[in-house]
């Protein structure tokens, strides 16, 4: 058992989740500026993270579709943030940062765009920052924890790749993760384990999405 699954979730949380993202899921924009992003309705929870950490097939993981988001071998190539709308919530792809080969001027654009969304969504419930579990934080993630910190946007960490390691060094890496984000006020201080091809963790990110939603409504 992955150890590093924040608070336990009841049978009925788990139920919950699955059933907030067993309906249908549909690709609804790519936004490359603030001017074109999709206008605002519903909850919003959107997925940010290194290139190649897995955000596409994380994505996939939760909606239970093979290629509703793109996945790639090659990092840096979601350019624009991605929309998908389901049935209670939209779902962001945020374009994927720490790629050595991408142009300044590409990297100038990406950062600006995402400082735009981060401080013009009030749909916005949660960023989700996906971390390799392999690798754990890098200098590449401070940037991007600064922005969620300055905009006061929710976020938590949530691991990938988790069956690439053993438990004992899932655990370790957690609680380095965990200790690295504790002076932030606007993380949320548990870890989220998951892997998207075993499915582990996966009911339990759910069930997170839908204890964050049910939280917002009440």
């Amino acid at each position: 058992m992955i150890p590093t699954r924040g608070d336990a979730f009841s049978a009925a949380e788990i139920e919950t989740g699955r059933l907030l993202f067993a309906g249908e899921w549909n690709f609804a924009a790519a936004a490359g500026s603030l001017s074109s992003l999709p206008p605002m309705a519903g909850p919003e929870i959107a997925f940010a993270g290194r290139s190649n950490v897995g955000k596409s097939s994380l994505i996939n993981a939760l909606t239970g579709r093979r290629a509703l988001a793109r996945t790639s071998n090659t990092p840096g190539r979601t350019q624009q943030l991605i929309f998908f709308d389901g049935p209670r919530l939209m779902l962001v792809d945020m374009p994927g940062y720490g790629y050595a080969a991408a142009a300044k001027s590409k990297v100038t654009a990406w950062t600006r765009l995402i400082a735009d969304y981060l401080h013009g969504r009030a749909t916005l419930a949660r960023i989700y920052l996906l971390v390799d579990s392999r690798h754990g934080l890098k200098p590449t993630d401070e940037p991007i924890l600064d922005a969620l910190g300055e905009a006061a946007v929710s976020h938590q960490i949530v691991l990938t790749k988790c069956d690439q390691i053993g438990e004992a060094e899932l655990a370790e890496r957690a609680g380095a993760v965990k200790a690295a984000v504790q002076r932030r006020a606007a993380a949320f201080p548990d870890l989220l384990a998951t892997s998207a091809k075993t499915g582990e963790g996966i009911a339990e990110l759910r069930a997170a999405v839908a204890r964050l939603l049910a939280e917002r409504e009440a």
